[in-house]
């Protein structure tokens, strides 16, 4: 039988303020996220059970994992389908683990749509958000893939401004970053929502807009992981870079660009001990 196939594209935080925090401990954010120009990719075929391969060069890395997410995403799936629930899945794993591009959300969120085609369950996105929401607050803004403001704790997902043609470029160090103890790390107060327009009419005024935003969790993410500054200076040199930033908890990094051109001629400049993908974002 043929396989069908998902790709599971890196989510990246453009900004992202920490708003206030709920009485669960939960932190409320504000964030507008994009998606590319690097993914991960899933395969499924019918089978009579579930099962899940790992392949690609972070595949390793998920290997000790008890239940992936995407097995979890999976069973929610059937759960609310009311099938059987069999398919043998292969992830290939290209997005470093644990560096703030969501990786995990967008497996699972490429497991819903994927599954959601293979058992002909015939769910819309609305209805596979709401299926996601209780894996992880990254994974509903994940199954659409398309930019989109977050707020809440994620799962709050409304319209991203007109993004203009740009270039993205993402840099990680290759050093995992758990999210947990960037925001025990993290000190001070709390950020102000953005002020948003409505569409930005090129790049350099999009980067000029971001700029005076920020990555609440950017200093703390350093003073865990101090070579995210290294990175930082690397793409702030790259020719063309309008804006760089850290991506949600680190250590991933990203620069803006005018085209994406742009952005994947910088990439071959990094250091050859990174990871670096540029391009386009994703459609």
């Amino acid at each position: 039988m043929t396989a069908l196939e998902e790709a599971a594209p890196a989510k990246v935080n453009l900004f992202l303020h920490v708003t206030g925090r709920r009485a669960d401990g939960y932190h409320l954010l504000d964030s507008l996220a994009v998606f590319g120009p690097a993914a991960d990719r899933l395969t499924a075929t019918t089978a009579s059970g579930l099962s899940l391969t790992l392949a690609g060069p972070f595949g390793e890395s998920l290997a000790a994992e008890p239940d992936n997410l995407v097995l979890r995403a999976a069973r929610a799936l059937a759960a609310e389908a009311g099938c059987p629930g069999g398919a043998a899945l292969q992830l290939e794993k290209h997005l470093p683990i644990a560096s703030g591009i969501g990786g995990g959300s967008a497996d699972a969120a490429a497991a819903l749509r994927l599954l959601n085609r293979l058992w002909g369950c015939g769910l819309d996105a609305v209805a596979l958000a709401r299926i996601a929401a209780p894996l992880g607050a990254d994974i509903p803004v994940c199954v659409a893939s398309r930019p989109a403001r977050m707020q809440g704790i994620g799962e709050v997902i409304s319209a991203a401004p007109e993004l203009p043609e740009c270039g993205l470029l993402l840099v990680n160090p290759r050093v995992p970053v758990a999210t947990p103890a960037v925001f025990r790390a993290r000190q001070g107060g709390f950020s102000v929502p953005a002020t948003l327009p409505a569409a930005w009419p090129d790049a350099r005024a999009m980067a000029a807009d971001l700029a005076r935003l920020s990555n609440d969790l950017e200093a703390p993410a350093l003073s865990l992981c101090p070579v995210i500054a290294d990175v930082l200076a690397a793409l702030r040199a790259a020719p063309g870079c309008l804006l760089a930033r850290m991506s949600g908890s680190g250590a991933t990094c990203f620069g803006l660009f005018a085209a994406p051109a742009e952005a994947a001629a910088a990439a071959q400049t990094m250091p050859r001990d990174w990871w670096a993908a540029g391009g386009a974002l994703h459609p």
